[in-house]
Parts: structure tokens; C-alpha cells; sequence
């Protein structure tokens, strides 16, 4: 129910109240942590009311988030957090409902339910943390492991390509990609509310360190001694410049290249931003370190029908034309009968 004072009078939601009396039992110092912390402070923030939320999540180190959130949720299996979603969803087109998964939950048992779930512009918001390796199942190689990484299940380096995930959520037209790290605090929390603001499958990267079993994963992009060379926060309308407003993002032909800004280059021969722009952003989607600045923020925004409304559009219609007779379903057409 909603917040109240004593008097019975509404009163502004906060952080605690989205915090659930469950011990939280992740590892000290794993950035989960942050984003649970992040999370809980934007649902207040955005005024939702408890009982209008939902969290879904699948099996991972992050899919323990509905126990640690005071509202609905929903535990689910392995890689299967975007299925149930989207049926919570259709049922519900009411609730706020937040995809709450990690790299490999989301992207090896369950990169199937991601792509369609994506692909059909289902009304939810999915936070992927990617820390580059299997956590829970204690450090196996995931899909974003690099090639070359040594793990229990890859002890002479994975061979395997990784994915990428916002390049993934943009091959499965996805209509809202963003990234961001779990330690940027303020920054977290505009995507997210960015996020929640989008009508449509909101896909959300968010770098996470698992400090157990690939500590220090986004080190050389994180760090503060180097953050402002290796990452480039994104603004809609506005140049991409990064390294302290000294080096900027411009094309040269189809392809992006790093200039030096001074000596007659400006902000304004840099690349602009465009949020709608599909092309640019798998260009953004695939920019990494060390040839480009990572690329932070809202990538792609694009508003088109969501898969919830249009099959609740479906089901009104088909009510409008008075109840149906299931027992005349189940015996039309061609029956028999066994004696």
C-alpha cells in the first residue's frame, strides 16, 4: 500500500521503503550492492507505489534482487526471467515491471527469451549486469568473457567470441538501449529513469565487478585516473567529446575516428548524438576500448507499439463480440467418437 503518516495522509515514498527485511547475502564488496542501492532510491524517486511493482529475475548472483526489494516478485529459473516477465506484463499491463538478470542468465540459457522478448517491444525494463563471468555457479566463462579468459571451465582461455550486449539488444531491434557502471552513482540512476520513462523493452547494461571471481573486470575503463580518456558520456543533441572536453568523436566516411580538439577543431565538428538514429547507434554499440572511449548513457530511443498493448487491444476486441462457447470450440470441426 501506499506510504502514509500517521494522520493517514500520503506521504512521498523513499528509499526505505523499497527495502525488504531479507539479509542481503551477496559477497562484501561486489557491486551488486550499488545497484540495489541505486535501484531502491529511483523507485521512490519516480513515485511508484509499491504494489504497481514487479521484480523478475532468472538464476545469477543478481537474480537474488526480488528478495531485496520491498514489492512483488518473481524468482523464476534459468534464463527465463523475460518469459514470465512478459506473460506478468500481458496480464498485468498495470504493473511497473523491472527484468532484473546477468550476463549469462540472460545471454546463454536465456538469449533466446531475451532476443523475442526485445524483438517484440514488450513494456518492461531489463537491467543486465555484466561482470564478464559466471558468479554463482563460482567463475566459470560467460558470453562477455573475453577471448583468451582462463576459468574453471576454460583453463587453457576461452576461445569462444563474446557478445556485446547493447550490439545484441540492437540485432534484436530492440527500442531502448543504454549502458552504464554500477559505481557511477548519478548516472545509474538517470538511465534508469530513462529507462522507466520509455514505453517498450528497456534494455539496460550495466557494468558490474564481481570481486570474487573476476575482480577489477572494467578497472582500465573505470578507474578515475583514467575514466575520462576511456569512457564518453552521451547527451542527446550534443558533440561527443570526451577527455575532459580535449578529444572528440567524428566520422570519416562510414567509419568513427578520435580527433584532437584546438588548432582550429571544435565541439562542433564532432558528431552529434541522436538518440533515434538506428545506425549510429550500433556504430556506439561497438565502440570499445582501446581503439574508441566506451561509449556511456542512452544509445538508442525509439518509441513503437509494445507487444503488452497491442495483445490487450487483441483480447478487448475479441470480448466485444459477446462470450465465447468453449464446449462448442473443443467438439467443431471434425470429431470422433471411440467406442
Amino acid at each position: 500500500m501506499d506510504a502514509t503518516s500517521n494522520g493517514g495522509a500520503a506521504r512521498a515514498l523513499t528509499k526505505k521503503d523499497f527495502m525488504s527485511d531479507q539479509v542481503i547475502r551477496w559477497c562484501p564488496g561486489c557491486g551488486d550492492y550499488a545497484i540495489l542501492s541505486q535501484a531502491q532510491t529511483v523507485f521512490a524517486e519516480l513515485g511508484i507505489k509499491r504494489e504497481e511493482l514487479c521484480i523478475v529475475s532468472g538464476i545469477g548472483c543478481s537474480s537474488r534482487f526480488p528478495y531485496y526489494v520491498n514489492s512483488y516478485g518473481f524468482h523464476t529459473i534459468h534464463g527465463r526471467a523475460a518469459a514470465l516477465a512478459t506473460g506478468v506484463k500481458v496480464a498485468n499491463p498495470a504493473l511497473s515491471v523491472w527484468v532484473v538478470t546477468g550476463d549469462g542468465d540472460a545471454l546463454s540459457i536465456g538469449g533466446n527469451h531475451t532476443a523475442h522478448m526485445l524483438r517484440r517491444n514488450v513494456d518492461l525494463q531489463v537491467l543486465l549486469f555484466n561482470n564478464k563471468i559466471y558468479g554463482l555457479t563460482k567463475g566459470q566463462y560467460s558470453p562477455t568473457s573475453e577471448i583468451g579468459k582462463k576459468t574453471k571451465s576454460t583453463p587453457y582461455g576461452s576461445v569462444d567470441h563474446p557478445f556485446m550486449p547493447a550490439a545484441f539488444a540492437l540485432g534484436c531491434d530492440a527500442s531502448f538501449v543504454a549502458r552504464t557502471v554500477d559505481i557511477l552513482t548519478k548516472e545509474q540512476r538517470d538511465v534508469m529513469k530513462a529507462a522507466y520513462a520509455h514505453k517498450g523493452s528497456s534494455f539496460v547494461e550495466i557494468y558490474q565487478n564481481c570481486n570474487i571471481f573476476n575482480d577489477g573486470a572494467w578497472d582500465a575503463l573505470i578507474e578515475k585516473a583514467v575514466r575520462s580518456e576511456r569512457m564518453m558520456f552521451l547527451e542527446h543533441g550534443a558533440p561527443m567529446v570526451f577527455g575532459g572536453g580535449k578529444k572528440g568523436i567524428r566520422l570519416n566516411g562510414l567509419k568513427p575516428e578520435i580527433i584532437e580538439l584546438g588548432d582550429g577543431l571544435g565541439p562542433d565538428d564532432c558528431l552529434k548524438h541522436d538518440e533515434t538514429d538506428s545506425t549510429l547507434a550500433i556504430l556506439l554499440a561497438r565502440m570499445d576500448y582501446p581503439e574508441f572511449p566506451v561509449p556511456m548513457g542512452v544509445l538508442y530511443r525509439k518509441e513503437r507499439p509494445t507487444y503488452d498493448a497491442l495483445i490487450n487491444e487483441q483480447l478487448d476486441t475479441a470480448k466485444a463480440k459477446g462470450a465465447g462457447d468453449l464446449q462448442k470450440l473443443l467438439l467443431g470441426g471434425e470429431t470422433w467418437k471411440i467406442d
